[in-house]
């Protein structure tokens, strides 16, 4: 991947709620900042069993709410991934963990960048949850992706 920006992977579990949001709202903030053309932009999964699929149509509820479009398709990490990304932004402690088991080096947990948090670092995983996990994400998303373009430009 020959690129004049930094690449950034978002990762989660399954590619389909976290980490597409986390992808699609980072690309949003970064064009409102005008700085989206100095970043590759991609999201994965650790595990393949929503490989090729759209994200969870709740996420893309919450995400169109909010005037996002999120371009993924569900895809699986791979080595070259963790070759070829400046940084891994795994959005809970045990995606952190399974990067690291594949080798990856360059891996932080996603709330790390979210100004003042200290205390809770994972993205909780709304696939399984009702009621209003998915805005839930999305506000804690925000924050660190606005935390996250902060430390980066």
């Amino acid at each position: 991947m020959s690129h004049d920006g930094t690449s950034l992977l978002f990762v989660c579990l399954g590619n389909i709620c976290r980490s597409p949001l986390a992808e699609g709202i980072f690309i949003h903030q970064a064009r409102h900042r005008g700085v989206l053309e100095k970043f590759v932009v991609d999201s994965a999964g650790t595990g393949d069993w929503h490989v090729g699929s759209r994200p969870d149509p709740r996420a893309l509820a919450t995400a169109q709410k909010h005037g996002i479009e999120l371009p993924s398709m569900a895809r699986q990490v791979t080595p070259n991934d963790l070759a070829n990304f400046d940084l891994l932004l795994a959005m809970d402690s045990a995606n952190r963990d399974h990067l690291v088991d594949m080798g990856a080096r360059n891996v932080k947990l996603m709330r790390s960048f979210e100004p003042g948090n200290t205390d809770e670092l994972d993205v909780p995983d709304p696939y399984y949850g009702d009621g209003d996990g998915f805005e839930d994400v999305y506000t804690m998303l925000v924050a660190a992706c606005n935390g996250l373009l902060d430390e980066l430009s």
